[in-house]
């Protein structure tokens, strides 16, 4: 059962924490905690006792005087929200300069009026409760934005995936093409392409069926993508039964071999293809490489990957072909 806020009282003298205490009850507040010293209020606050909502605070103390005391609960982010009146005899401006400073709210002087205790404590405690519901809406609007912004990443990821393979789409391929090709262009990096095609997917379909052919798309897309080892590198499904993956800082060796490890990586899946000389599901590869340079269409590069492919094709599939971008284009 809530009996309301909890107040700490910090006095040496045994009698003026009483003589508080009986105040505080009287005006309603009952759960009440004492401390003789500056020690042991710190200890109680910083203990896993119930959570103290405001300290009353002498500023002559035995043996830490109470303007440090309030100083190293402010520097302790787990107590810094507890308001802290001060209790004084000592009604200097240099006193209270020194009592603001060290982040005190407020002072009562002694001898304290029961009036006075009532109305600072009431103020400090609204103010405290206020606090604490700003902090509850302030957490519930940082949870909020986080459960935005991972529906948001979520969302951005979803449109920039196939709906079919799980794979990067044609848009996504589109932008992350011009970014990787113009960095490239900035480092003078070279830049590969390949362009990947099924062997005889429709022959595929007509023989299984389209559920079928749906499950060899996706077999292979896995397949080509756990091909690729480099975060950088992307594959995307570029329509069809067509893939293509883009190899930034890629060389033309590199990327031959990368190529000749995605044609082996589908043949071993060992896809039944009765309708192949192979026997199985295979695809065909393109590789074109190039210095993106500003004078450089990127479509040439594109051009010369899907040429490549073409002789691939023209060859008798199942192998990779190397095109040459034309830089008189």
């Amino acid at each position: 059962m809530d009996n309301g806020p909890t107040i700490l009282i910090v006095d040496d003298s045994r009698l003026a924490r009483a003589a508080m205490a009986a105040n505080l009850r009287a005006s309603g507040h009952e759960r009440i905690m004492e401390a003789g010293s500056a020690e042991q209020a710190l200890a109680l606050l910083s203990g896993e006792g119930p959570g103290v909502d405001l300290v009353l605070l002498d500023i002559v103390l035995p043996d830490t005087d109470g303007i440090t005391a309030c100083a190293r609960i402010k520097q302790d982010k787990r107590l810094r929200g507890i308001p802290v009146i001060m209790v004084t005899s000592q009604d200097g401006l240099d006193t209270l300069r020194a009592a603001f400073k060290a982040g005190a709210m407020d002072f009562i002087t002694k001898p304290i009026k029961e009036v006075e205790l009532t109305a600072r404590v009431r103020s400090a405690l609204a103010l405290k409760l206020e606090m604490d519901r700003r902090k509850e809406r302030e957490k519930e609007l940082q949870k909020i934005t986080r459960q935005l912004a991972k529906a948001n990443q979520e969302l951005r990821l979803l449109s920039s995936r196939d709906g079919l393979t799980g794979v990067a789409n044609r848009r996504f391929y589109e932008e992350q093409f011009d970014r990787q090709w113009a960095q490239c262009a900035r480092e003078r990096a070279t830049f590969s392409l390949l362009m990947i095609d099924i062997d005889r997917f429709k022959s595929y379909n007509d023989r299984y069926g389209h559920l079928a052919g749906d499950d060899c798309l996706q077999q292979v897309a896995q397949a080509l993508q756990d091909g690729l080892k480099r975060p950088v590198d992307l594959l995307a499904r570029y329509g069809g039964e067509e893939f293509a993956a883009v190899l930034p800082y890629t060389d033309a060796e590199g990327a031959l071999v990368v190529a000749e490890e995605l044609r082996a990586a589908v043949q071993i899946l060992n896809l039944e293809h009765k309708g192949s000389p192979a026997g199985v599901v295979t695809v065909s590869l393109g590789v074109a490489t190039c210095l993106p340079t500003p004078e450089l269409d990127r479509n040439q590069i594109a051009a010369a990957a899907d040429q490549a492919l073409y002789e691939a094709k023209e060859q008798g599939r199942n192998r990779v072909s190397v095109g040459q971008v034309n830089l008189a284009a």
